[in-house]
């Protein structure tokens, strides 16, 4: 698995709760089964994942469910990343990484450090990594913003495979995809901007909505990567309403709730989140039923 090249669709599996906020393994079972006929490959622990508030022992308990789960081999990548350098690194000695293909890195947030440390930061998690790192661009929820010339100079790490950019900034992904290295993977980090960003040369996304579409929202990104931007643009549009709704009060808010109307696990989010509002949640069964494919 650590020779694969994670093009395609990657899902940034949600993690389903109980009402206690306990896992629900049973519901993580369907989403697994959902998925594994479509999605190139699974995303673990990621921000749709709820990273931040499941447990050193929950993640570790996830991953083996899902690797005891995966009878068609499906491709993992894992989230680990923050923005304490040091402690990365010590979970880099304790995760079981049999089975793991490479791990997908945020920039760290909060603390803001200049381009010059996120640099460093990279460098030190790509030197101790055992698997390829993937960095995690997101301006939106780190408030920080990995520059075309830094992602550049972190291509050149022979242990850093590429990044999913999700920065929104489509000008500077642009720029990214001109100047990177071939073998450099640019994945779109926004569902909504896949087909335009394979156009200039990403190689596919890191998707919130395969989650619950996994055969339509794969059907487009296919018809992309061969070229077919009619095609691939005919879904896209059908995807746009209801994207917009995946957002409207957090992720992964919007996308449980959808996964609930078609009852595959439940919308229970772990607070500081809150469960989709009766309004929202009445707007995406609405939308549901009129995604056409």
């Amino acid at each position: 698995m650590t020779n694969f090249n994670w093009e395609g669709v990657g899902v940034a599996l949600v993690t389903p709760f109980h009402a206690d906020e306990s896992i629900d393994y049973k519901g993580l079972l369907r989403l697994l089964k959902h998925t594994e006929n479509y999605v190139d490959y699974w995303v673990v622990h990621g921000t749709t994942g709820e990273a931040v508030t499941t447990t050193a022992q929950e993640k570790a308990e996830i991953l083996q469910f899902i690797k005891a789960n995966n009878p068609k081999q499906v491709p993992i990548m894992y989230g680990l990343g923050g923005n304490n350098t040091r402690y990365i690194l010590e979970e880099l000695k304790k995760i079981d990484f049999e089975g793991v293909g490479a791990i997908l890195s945020v920039s760290p947030y909060y603390n803001k450090p200049s381009q010059s440390g996120i640099i460093k930061h990279y460098q030190a998690i790509a030197d101790h990594s055992p698997v390829p790192v993937m960095l995690y661009n997101v301006p939106g929820r780190t408030s920080s913003n990995l520059s075309v010339e830094t992602t550049l100079a972190l291509a050149k790490h022979p242990n850093i495979l590429g990044i999913k950019e999700a920065s929104g900034n489509i000008t500077q992904c642009m720029q990214l995809a001109k100047d990177k290295p071939k073998d450099f993977l640019l994945l779109s980090g926004d569902d909504i901007l896949t087909v335009p960003s394979v156009s200039f040369g990403a190689v596919g996304v890191i998707s919130v909505l395969a989650n619950a579409l996994p055969k339509e929202f794969c059907q487009m990104v296919k018809f992309a990567l061969n070229g077919d931007y009619v095609n691939a643009s005919i879904l896209l549009y059908r995807f746009l309403a209801l994207n917009d709704l995946m957002y409207a009060e957090g992720n992964p808010v919007g996308v449980k709730a959808l996964l609930e109307v078609m009852g595959i696990c439940g919308s229970y989010v772990r607070p500081p989140m809150d469960r989709a509002s009766d309004g929202l949640l009445e707007k995406i069964k609405q939308e549901l039923k009129n995604f056409k494919f």
